[in-house]
């Protein structure tokens, strides 16, 4: 947790963070996962903020190589978190799926 003060300016940093300039105070959450399941090869998220989000498992290289059968035993960890496939030994965090951090590009034929 940080927490930086300078005059007016107050912030601290978390999971969720709070600042507050002059009189006015701005405060946000991560989005956190509160349903995971996969279909076809597409791994759904939906988040507590209302948003279903979705991405190809072939943008990650171990689950690329996962069957059917192994991407649909996705686990919610963390709090909502992060995401986690026992079997596969494979651990992502929600905001880095959110924010496209993948490991493989696009196949050519999505590009």
């Amino acid at each position: 947790m940080i927490y930086a003060k300078s005059n007016d300016l107050y912030l601290k940093i978390n999971k969720s963070y709070w600042i507050t300039i002059m009189n006015t105070t701005v405060y946000k959450t991560e989005p956190i996962v509160v349903k995971a399941w996969t279909e076809k090869r597409m791994i759904y998220l939906e988040l507590t903020d209302g948003r279903i989000v979705g991405f190809p498992a072939d943008r990650f290289r171990i689950l690329s190589q996962a069957s059917e059968k192994q991407l649909k035993a996705v686990q919610i960890e963390v709090g909502g978190y992060a995401l986690r496939w026992d079997e596969l030994d494979e651990d992502l965090t929600v905001s880095g799926i959110i924010n496209g951090q993948f490991q493989l590009p696009l196949p050519k034929q999505a590009a």
